[in-house]
C-alpha cells in the first residue's frame, strides 16, 4: 500500500524528521553489528567506508524506491532469513515497496553488469566513478542480442544496455520477487571503492543535504509522501 500524505509544510517536515530518526537506528545497528559485537571476524571487505559517504555531494541523488513502505532489513549481520540457525552479513539495505513499484537510479553512471542466476534474482550494477550501487530481486530478466546483453522487463517499459550511461533518478526497473527473496522489496547494495558502504548513511547524508539546500522542494525525501 502506497503511503499518502498531504503535501503541507508541517506534515513534509513530520515525515522527513521520521525518517531521519529510522536512519539514525538502521545507522547504530549496522555500527554493531559491523563493529564484531555480533560477529568480531568481520573481513576488511565488509567493513563499510563511512567517510565517502559522509563527504559525498548528494543534492543530485535519487531515493531509489517510488511507493515505500518500510526499511525492511538494514546493512551488517543478522539471522539468516532462510531459517537456518546461523548469521549472515547483509551488504546492502532492504527498502519495501508493492510489486511492480519503480526503482529509480541512484546516482548517474554506467550499467557494468546485468544478471539474473544469483541469489540477487534479476539485478543491476551502475557504476559512478569510485561508487557502485546494486539493485537485486528486480522484475524482468537478462536478454541478448548481436548488440549485447541488457536487462529487460517490457511490462515495465524497461530496456538497460550493459554499458549504458543512466543519469540519476531515471527509472530502472521494478521491485519483483526474483532471486531468494520472502517478499517484495529492493535490496540496495553501495561499493565504495570496492568496499561495501551501509546505504542508510549515504541516505542520512542526502537527507542532510538536501533538507537544507535550495533543491529542498525536489527533496528525496519528498518521494516518500
Amino acid at each position: 500500500m502506497q503511503l499518502k500524505f498531504p503535501i503541507t509544510a508541517f506534515r513534509k517536515s513530520f515525515w522527513r524528521l521520521g525518517q531521519l530518526l529510522l536512519l539514525l537506528g538502521l545507522g547504530i545497528v549496522s555500527a554493531i553489528a559491523v563493529g564484531g559485537i555480533l560477529n568480531p571476524g568481520v573481513s576488511a571487505q565488509e567493513v563499510p567506508v563511512e567517510r565517502a559517504a559522509v563527504e559525498g555531494n548528494w543534492r543530485n541523488a535519487s531515493f531509489p524506491v517510488e511507493n515505500f513502505q518500510a526499511y525492511t532489513s538494514p546493512f551488517g549481520y543478522r539471522p539468516s532469513p532462510s531459517g537456518s540457525s546461523g548469521w549472515e552479513f547483509h551488504r546492502g539495505l532492504d527498502i519495501a515497496a508493492p510489486q511492480g513499484s519503480y526503482i529509480r537510479n541512484w546516482w548517474a553512471g554506467k550499467v557494468v553488469e546485468v544478471s539474473d542466476h544469483t541469489n540477487c534474482g534479476t539485478s543491476i550494477t551502475i557504476k559512478s566513478g569510485e561508487w557502485q550501487h546494486i539493485y537485486c530481486h528486480m522484475k524482468g530478466g537478462v536478454e541478448t542480442s548481436a548488440e549485447g546483453r541488457y536487462l529487460s522487463d517490457r511490462e515495465g517499459g524497461i530496456l538497460l544496455w550493459l554499458g549504458q550511461e543512466i543519469p540519476a533518478g531515471a527509472r530502472i526497473g521494478r521491485v519483483g520477487m526474483t532471486g531468494r527473496t520472502t517478499g517484495p522489496h529492493l535490496h540496495w547494495g553501495l561499493k565504495y571503492a570496492n568496499n561495501y558502504v551501509d546505504p542508510a548513511t549515504v541516505l542520512r547524508a542526502m537527507y542532510e543535504q538536501q533538507s537544507t539546500g535550495d533543491r529542498a522542494s525536489a527533496n528525496t525525501f519528498d518521494t516518500l509522501r
